[in-house]
């Protein structure tokens, strides 16, 4: 039985994170598993003990947006919703992949991290360790509090906002996330259930908070933006990725990817590990 929550730890039974990535339909990424090629060599420029999503865009190579590595490091990222941001900040990618090849514990690093926030636009950062007596999720966001925080057990909803904000769109989905796991599903089919949360494309809006927030985008992108699964002519969601993680550190990292930026074609690759002490 697995016990889950959104961007969150949980208690002891399991845990489950689960991401939407949109970028623009253009940017080209990789399957997860090109990362983890070998324990000989580190491909594309991250550890090979490490399963992530990967960006190739130009100017980006390299980064991530949600990664766990076999040590039980888990990390993910998502940009904050900004009306004008700073062509001339340092990139966010590698926020992810530096936390999972670094030895600091997930509290150390958001702090170390916080005190460079300025230099980035706006984000949101989660780290977590699974350890078969504790586990540990932190939270820090640039656009926040100066100072990260560890979260409790629970379920939390992190979208382009900072931790919790109740966006429609956030509120919709933990409603419907809290009704999927309620069900103590199999494996296999809470990543299903869990998949077609991803890609509702109902949209959540008018919603005041979020669009006065992304002041400077036209009302069109904002009700775009408002789905939980976004849909629009160059913006979109193009990725898809579940993690479970179960009491005994059996893990499932399940990825589906859009294929020649075509909205009816994806595929589905999943790949299962045991995580290592260290």
């Amino acid at each position: 039985m697995y016990t889950c929550s959104c961007f969150t730890r949980s208690l002891k039974h399991a845990q489950a994170l689960k991401e939407t990535e949109q970028i623009e339909s253009e940017s080209p990424t990789p399957p997860a598993p090109t990362c983890v090629s070998s324990f000989s060599s580190l491909t594309l420029g991250l550890h090979p003990k490490m399963h992530t999503g990967l960006d190739l865009e130009e100017g980006k190579e390299g980064g991530s947006w949600l990664g766990i590595n076999k040590r039980g490091k888990l990390a993910a990222l998502t940009n904050y919703l900004e009306g004008r941001p700073n062509p001339e900040a340092q990139g966010r990618g590698f926020l992810v992949p530096n936390f999972l090849t670094d030895h600091q514990d997930s509290y150390s690093y958001l702090k170390k991290v916080s005190t460079e926030g300025h230099l980035y636009n706006g984000f949101n950062l989660l780290t977590a360790e699974f350890r078969a007596k504790d586990d540990t999720m932190c939270y820090y966001g640039n656009r926040g509090s100066a100072e990260p925080i560890r979260l409790k057990a629970g379920i939390y909803g992190l979208s382009n906002s900072l931790l919790e904000t109740p966006w429609n769109k956030l509120q919709q989905g933990k409603r419907h996330f809290t009704s999927v796991v309620d069900q103590g599903l199999p494996c296999d089919g809470l990543v299903q259930e869990l998949i077609k949360l991803l890609n509702n494309e109902e949209m959540n809006s008018p919603d005041p908070a979020q669009e006065s927030q992304g002041e400077g985008y036209s009302g069109r992108m904002l009700q775009a933006l408002s789905a939980v699964c976004v849909r629009s002519p160059s913006y979109g969601t193009r990725a898809n990725t579940i993690i479970l993680v179960d009491a005994a550190g059996n893990v499932t990292f399940t990825e589906r990817t859009m294929l020649n930026c075509d909205v009816s074609q994806w595929s589905t690759n999943t790949f299962q590990f045991k995580l290592q002490e260290d």
